[in-house]
C-alpha cells in the first residue's frame, strides 16, 4: 500500500463511524464514532474527520456505500454521495466508495462472538462496520 494511511467511513444518519489503517496498510482498527444531534448537522463532523486526518495523517477515504441487497440504490446512496463531495471539497483527498452491505450484520456477529451484550453494543457497532469497509477495500487492493 506504499505507506499510505488509510480512514473508513460508515456514514448512517446519526453516527459516522471510523477506523484507520496500520501504517503497513495491512490490518483496519475500529478507532471512533462521530455522532450527530440531527441528521442534516453535518459541520462539527467534518471539523472532526478533518482532526482524525491530521492527527493521523490520513492519504485516502474509504467510504461505505449502501446499496440494498439487490444492488440498487436507495435515499441513503444518495446521501452519502452529497456526504462524499463535500467531504472531497473540504479535504482535498481522494475518497472512494466500497460497498458495505452486510458490514453493520458482520460487526454485530463479531460482537456476539466476543461476548458483547445489551447496549454496549452501540457504542461499538459503527466503528467496527467502518473497519470491516475498510479491511474489504485493503484485502481488495493486495490482490491486484
Amino acid at each position: 500500500m506504499n505507506n499510505e494511511r488509510l480512514m473508513g467511513l460508515d456514514f448512517g444518519s446519526k453516527t459516522v463511524g471510523v477506523a484507520l489503517s496500520d501504517p503497513t496498510g495491512l490490518i483496519a482498527s475500529p478507532l471512533e464514532i462521530i455522532e450527530r444531534e440531527r441528521e442534516d448537522k453535518l459541520r462539527k463532523t467534518f471539523s472532526r474527520i478533518e482532526e482524525l486526518i491530521e492527527e493521523y495523517k490520513v492519504t485516502k477515504i474509504v467510504l461505505g456505500l449502501p446499496l440494498n441487497m439487490d444492488s440498487s440504490e436507495g435515499e441513503r446512496v444518495r446521501k452519502t454521495e452529497e456526504f462524499k463531495e463535500a467531504l472531497e471539497r473540504r479535504t482535498g483527498l481522494e475518497i472512494v466508495f466500497w460497498d458495505e452491505r452486510l458490514s453493520t450484520v458482520e460487526a454485530h456477529d463479531i460482537m456476539t462472538e466476543a461476548g458483547v451484550k445489551g447496549i454496549d453494543r452501540k457504542k461499538f457497532v459503527d466503528k467496527i462496520a467502518a473497519s470491516i469497509i475498510l479491511q474489504g477495500y485493503m484485502d481488495s487492493q493486495k490482490e491486484k
